[in-house]
């Protein structure tokens, strides 16, 4: 697998796991909600702090028709027009947002949804490109995210295979060098069900490039058992309050528990490790409490050994458990007190 490299940061196999925190549309249109999320994310140790860069106008068109109304239990009862107004981000904030990340020492992410978006990320010097599931199968948006030379991260929500093979060959076509896949389930939220994280390691074997989650489940498991299985990236919607109501606040996590995300994510990269059966240290130390064969009552010399004073107990300090039938039915070779580690020597 081929390793994407975000502002000197490797995303790939054997590379810790990057973390995205998503602020999209919970901001609520409070620039000093959007710089305080910028801050917040710093803290909470993630790699990168995302925004959206689009207007209504460059998603769709005011029109209240059957076409363009939203059957949806959070945002249904409007336009797609109406959602995207309540929930873009203005564009002149985007400059400002970089600057205050560049401040802070944290990557600055930006997801562009026409070729305006991305001229104007190219203007501030975007480190990577993120193409939205919606926009993926645009191919005309993934080839000139992919020409401006930058790492470019696809995400591939609702999209079937051949779509995916779609947009990869149209991003290498058009010269990536650098390009990261998100498997991705475009529901708002996501059911575990739905999920099917096995897919993850297929799409790094299949297009041999770094595969990461892009997550709308509810809590913090489905990300970290993603890691289990492979993921390189994470992306996570969160709020600085979720009590506040946006347009994405209901499938979005809190600062605590998108620092508790990053802590448990950390702790998963140590435990998978590697393929191995060597003991560890520790593990050496507590041999000496494994079960091993004990004389448990009192025996005289020439007395036969039975289940009834020979056991297997712990400690380990007597003939491993195994060699119990062997010693059943000898005799002692001397008077041997309770609580004797059985030897060779006593048999």
């Amino acid at each position: 697998m081929k390793t994407v490299s975000i502002n000197n940061r490797k995303i790939g196999y054997n590379q810790p796991v990057y973390i995205i925190a998503e602020a999209s549309a919970n901001h609520g249109h409070d620039f000093d909600t959007a710089v305080q999320m910028i801050h917040e994310a710093k803290k909470c140790k993630v790699d990168a702090v995302k925004f959206q860069a689009y207007t209504p106008d460059s998603l769709t068109i005011d029109v209240d028709s059957a076409y363009f109304r939203i059957d949806h239990p959070e945002w249904g009862g409007q336009t797609l027009y109406q959602l995207y107004q309540e929930a873009y981000t203005p564009l002149e904030w985007i400059p400002k947002l970089k600057k205050v990340a560049d401040e802070e020492g944290i990557t600055f992410l930006c997801t562009a949804f026409d070729k305006r978006g991305i001229k104007m990320l190219e203007e501030i010097d975007i480190c990577a490109h993120k193409i939205a599931s919606f926009e993926m199968i645009d191919s005309g948006l993934v080839s000139c995210a992919a020409k401006t030379g930058k790492p470019l991260i696809l995400s591939t929500g609702m999209s079937n295979i051949e779509e995916i093979y779609q947009s990869v060959s149209a991003a290498r076509s058009a010269g990536v060098s650098q390009l990261m896949l998100m498997k991705c389930v475009s529901g708002y939220p996501a059911s575990p069900e739905q999920m099917n994280l096995r897919t993850i390691s297929h799409m790094q074997q299949l297009f041999e490039c770094p595969v990461g989650l892009s997550d709308h489940s509810i809590g913090t498991a489905v990300p970290i058992a993603s890691v289990a299985l492979g993921a390189n990236c994470i992306e996570k919607h969160f709020t600085l309050d979720p009590e506040i109501k946006t347009p994405d606040s209901f499938f979005s996590i809190s600062i605590s528990d998108l620092k508790k995300l990053v802590e448990d994510i950390r702790i998963a990269e140590k435990a998978l490790g590697k393929v191995s059966y060597k003991l560890t240290e520790d593990e050496k130390k507590s041999r000496v409490f494994r079960r091993s064969l004990f004389v448990v009552k009192d025996i005289r010399k020439g007395e036969e050994f039975t289940e009834g004073n020979v056991k297997s107990i712990r400690p380990g300090y007597g003939l491993k458990p195994k060699y119990l039938n062997d010693v059943l039915g000898k005799r002692a070779t001397r008077d041997i007190e309770k609580g004797t580690p059985l030897r060779w020597d006593l048999v």
